[in-house]
């Protein structure tokens, strides 16, 4: 399988964690494909009509995009204990935080484009500032989470768990000035308790 992957990017981290962790690591190769939203890759674009990565391509010539999709995928590959939970409340609660750390993902980047790639005279501070009040909403909910209070993940280690971490690094990685470890402590225990694992440790992106 071949892999257009970022190092810096956080959706190809979750790939790769669970890669790693499901021993399917050593069966990718992986093809630094450097991409943004304002300048394409032209290999990742010929194998994705959407030019993003992570851009799987499996040996019988399925092209996967979407690291959701691509995790749903790798996790079908191997016979370890399941990422992707079968059914029932642990299903939906994996799906559920899954959803919560690509959001936060999702939101961050946003502000992060607004901040960094849109020329300084064109940049537009209610919608940086909208895009920071749903990483903080969605960085409270994980704190809740960890705290105890609604959905609750114990040692799991599954694709809610792997998605939040990733989720985490990211702020550790483009958003550690504002201060978030400090007002969301319990996030950050549980994000510190997720690096400890090999497969975090193997995926940090670059400084």
């Amino acid at each position: 399988m071949k892999l257009y992957y970022s190092p810096t990017s956080p959706y190809v981290r979750k790939v790769i964690v669970l890669a790693i962790e499901t021993g399917l690591d050593a069966k990718i190769e992986r093809l630094v494909s450097p991409t943004t939203p304002i300048d394409q890759n032209p290999e990742v674009a010929k194998a994705n009509p959407v030019a993003k990565v992570p851009t799987l391509v499996t040996d019988d010539g399925l092209h996967l995009f979407d690291s959701r999709v691509i995790c749903e995928y790798l996790d079908a590959l191997h016979d370890k204990p399941k990422f992707f939970p079968a059914s029932g409340a642990e299903r939906w609660g994996a799906l559920r935080q899954q959803a919560l750390g690509d959001g936060l993902l999702d939101a961050a980047l946003l502000a992060r484009y607004e901040g960094f790639l849109r020329p300084e005279d064109k940049r537009w501070s209610n919608w940086s500032d909208g895009q920071m009040k749903k990483v903080h909403g969605a960085l409270a909910e994980v704190d809740a989470i960890a705290n105890g209070q609604g959905d609750s993940w114990g040692d799991r280690v599954d694709i809610g768990t792997v998605t939040l971490a990733c989720a985490l690094g990211y702020m550790d990685f483009r958003y550690a000035g504002i201060g978030w470890r400090q007002q969301y402590a319990k996030a950050a225990s549980f994000a510190d308790r997720m690096f400890a694992r090999p497969s975090f440790k193997a995926t940090i992106p670059p400084a």
